[in-house]
């Protein structure tokens, strides 16, 4: 009798082992990622295009007084659970998070949608928030998830990433505007049901993802404090200076609040089993460097799309609905380097070459910005713009990828959470030190000593008046610089050598060693 030998059937395919993902499953995932980011970053751009309507709809009297609350419940809810979501993640599994947080964001825009009040939209969005804190950040945390084995370069994820962010970055505020002319401002909201059900339906099928931790428990306390720093932060930042004054009772409230919460959570890190952002993980150089650009580019983000708009809306008499296509050349700068920061990556590009290039251009993209006058043609600041999307293109995605290699598997979902709620608290300082900023210069050398007196000048005031505006708009371009130089100086000081891989399972790093493949 003949020796045995393979059927040709089973010769040349080795059995996959359980559990592991098929070429199909992950594309389907990547796919169910995209569009998670798409839902996440639309919905924090769309609603600024539909205001008017909402207000003209639900409450013509009293509404516009109210609208500011759409965007600070949203940021509020969204910024108060981020730490925690990060803490789920990594005790219960990255795909019951997941889906629990589009479940959340999908009730929360059904109920936008079907709003009668404008109380009732506030709270929506709120609810809205709540889940649209996980879309992002737990979605780069499945996607580093849906890695291939010994992919050591973050995958395509992070670079599509990157790609479908700038593209929702340019074209929220459009689309917001489109529907609401055309549709309805309930469609801004409506449009997210059909996408998400299908997230839901395919992630719930292929997603095959690590399962709950057993023996970890949750720092609900912990998420807690920071969920009332966070949330007291964004309020002193959101009304500092604007609805009241920064010595009043209610912002020095606020403010010591935030400290009071911060403090408590400080040291409920300290004491906790399970601390919900564990300390020990600033003891590493990559992860505390990282965290700090991340904060500093989202407040330097802060000053770039914003006062760019104001910009263009206020001295150049640009329509509002048309404004925000100045954004296309941020999001084509962001698209080029995420299409070709895998070739860049192949030919010896480290996350941290990337760092350090991304935070040069990005400084000297506000250095150009920062040289615009009254007159100053509108193709210099659609090329500030593209360097700005070239410089941030390569921080945003990377420093996720950078974060996730160094961290320890045991809090790959803190780690992920942790430069998202940093981003989120940089913008927040970042507003708050940018309008005050450019508040205080315009009434020192503008006419009318308020830059809403702007719209009742006329003549010779009005022209000085721009000009002070812009004077005043080109120093808080020079302190976006400032903070992108900032940020050049902790991307110099991350380690040249840095992990492929992340620490076998176990606590966090002591010390500033950093974990090296043997």
């Amino acid at each position: 009798m003949s020796a045995t030998t393979p059927d040709d059937s089973t010769a040349h395919h080795t059995p996959r082992p359980p559990g592991e993902l098929t070429p199909l499953q992950r594309g389907l995932g990547l796919a169910v990622c995209l569009v998670t980011i798409v839902l996440a970053v639309l919905d924090i751009q769309i609603v600024s295009a539909a205001t008017v309507p909402i207000v003209r709809d639900l409450d013509p009297a009293h509404g516009i007084d109210r609208i500011p609350w759409l965007v600070s419940a949203f940021a509020l809810a969204s910024a108060a659970v981020l730490p925690l979501y990060g803490k789920l993640c990594d005790v219960l599994g990255p795909k019951r998070v997941f889906l629990g947080a589009v479940t959340t964001f999908l009730t929360g825009s059904a109920l936008c949608g079907a709003a009668q009040t404008i109380g009732e939209l506030v709270a929506a969005r709120a609810l809205q928030g709540v889940g649209a804190g996980g879309l992002m950040s737990v979605t780069m945390v499945v996607l580093a998830h849906l890695k291939a084995p010994g992919d050591d370069n973050g995958g395509r994820g992070g670079s599509l990433g990157g790609v479908v962010a700038g593209g929702g970055m340019a074209l929220g505020p459009w689309l917001g505007g489109v529907l609401s002319d055309h549709a309805s401002w309930r469609w801004i909201f409506y449009v997210n049901l059909p996408l998400g059900l299908a997230v839901l339906v395919v992630g719930s099928l292929v997603l095959k993802l690590p399962g709950r931790t057993a023996h970890r428990s949750i720092d609900f306390p912990g998420a807690a404090l920071a969920a009332c720093f966070s949330a007291a932060l964004i309020l002193v930042t959101e009304w500092g200076g604007k609805q009241y004054a920064w010595s009043s009772p209610v912002i020095v409230g606020l403010a010591l609040g935030s400290a009071l919460s911060l403090g408590l959570f400080l040291w409920r890190q300290t004491t906790a089993a399970e601390p919900v952002l564990p300390l020990s993980m600033f003891r590493v150089p990559t992860l505390r460097w990282s965290f700090a650009i991340q904060g500093l580019m989202g407040a330097a983000m802060t000053g770039a799309i914003y006062y760019v708009l104001l910009y263009l809306q206020v001295v150049r008499a640009v329509p509002s609905s048309s404004a925000g296509l100045y954004l296309i050349p941020m999001a084509a700068g962001m698209t080029a380097v995420g299409l070709l920061s895998g070739r860049l990556a192949q030919h010896g590009w480290s996350e941290r070459t990337f760092a350090i290039c991304g935070a040069v251009v990005s400084t000297a993209a506000f250095l150009l910005l920062a040289t615009t006058g009254t007159a100053t043609s509108l193709w210099t600041v659609r090329g500030a713009l593209l360097l700005l999307g070239i410089g941030f293109g390569q921080l945003i995605g990377l420093l996720i990828q950078l974060v996730q290699n160094t961290a320890p598997p045991a809090q790959l979902g803190v780690a992920t959470t942790s430069i998202r709620f940093f981003q989120t608290l940089g913008q927040a300082m970042g507003a708050a030190l940018l309008g005050t900023l450019l508040t205080r210069l315009y009434a020192a050398h503008g006419p009318g000593g308020d830059t809403t007196a702007l719209t009742t000048l006329t003549g010779t005031a009005h022209a000085a008046g721009l000009r002070a505006y812009v004077s005043a708009t080109d120093k808080v371009f020079l302190c976006g610089a400032a903070l992108m130089g900032l940020a050049l100086v902790c991307a110099l000081l991350l380690p040249r050598r840095t992990p492929a891989d992340r620490p076998a399972e176990g606590p966090a790093p002591e010390g500033d060693r950093e974990p090296v493949p043997a």
